[in-house]
């Protein structure tokens, strides 16, 4: 609980309030290297208001760190480095990335209910989300597909790296040491490592990474 409190004290000291600039248009050259997603909240007295989420992961162009920018009905009202955690009416948006992407973008309620964003329909979020509604079978087909690639390069990669640690003298004097039964040749290494990164990726699509994704990366 005390851990969870520090955290939320510290996002809060990394927002920063916008100036009202207008939330830029998506461009196709952005696909894979920036993310929009939307929450659109109803406020008891009727009023509709559309919140976005803005993130660039290859980071700001002055100074390289990725924000998120929180824009109100088009017009920014805050941001902060990653992770973030906006403040907005019926709880708070927490945004997390990752290499491959975003990790999280979640509209958190006071009850601790939570739903994830809407992805902007020109991102590449945005168009595996259309797959998915458009041809389910085939988007869960991709997902399978895409778990299975990430652990094949985590089973190929992880012998290799137990075999790597256990020479090193502290531990190879108190446990000894492991040798791979046949040599991985490089060319599988490679192929075993896009194929992670592959998996990973298209997870990230999703919102769906967990502790592999991030070996993979």
């Amino acid at each position: 609980m005390a851990f969870g409190i520090m955290r939320n004290h510290l996002a809060a000291r990394r927002i920063r309030p916008g100036n009202g600039e207008p939330l830029p248009r998506f461009r196709w050259w952005q696909l894979l290297s920036r993310s929009v997603r939307t929450l659109t909240l109803r406020a008891p007295d009727g009023t509709v208001s559309t919140y976005a989420v803005d993130v660039r992961q290859l980071g700001d162009r002055d100074d390289g760190a990725v924000r998120a920018r929180l824009y109100l009905d088009g017009a920014l009202l805050s941001f902060s480095t990653v992770p973030a955690r906006f403040p907005v009416p019926g709880g708070h948006i927490e945004v997390a990335v990752n290499t491959f992407g975003l990790r999280r973008c979640h509209y958190v309620r006071a009850d601790g209910t939570q739903s994830q964003l809407v992805p902007h329909p020109a991102s590449a979020e945005g168009r595996r989300a259309r797959l998915h509604q458009t041809h389910p079978g085939v988007s869960r087909l991709i997902g399978v597909v895409s778990a299975l690639l990430v652990l094949v390069g985590f089973g190929v990669a992880m012998p290799q790296l137990v075999a790597t640690l256990s020479h090193v003298p502290p531990v190879a004097d108190s446990l000894g040491t492991f040798e791979l039964p046949v040599r991985i040749p490089l060319a599988v290494n490679i192929a075993a490592g896009a194929a992670a990164v592959a998996g990973s990726a298209e997870r990230a699509l999703r919102l769906r990474t967990n502790w592999l994704d991030s070996l993979a990366s």
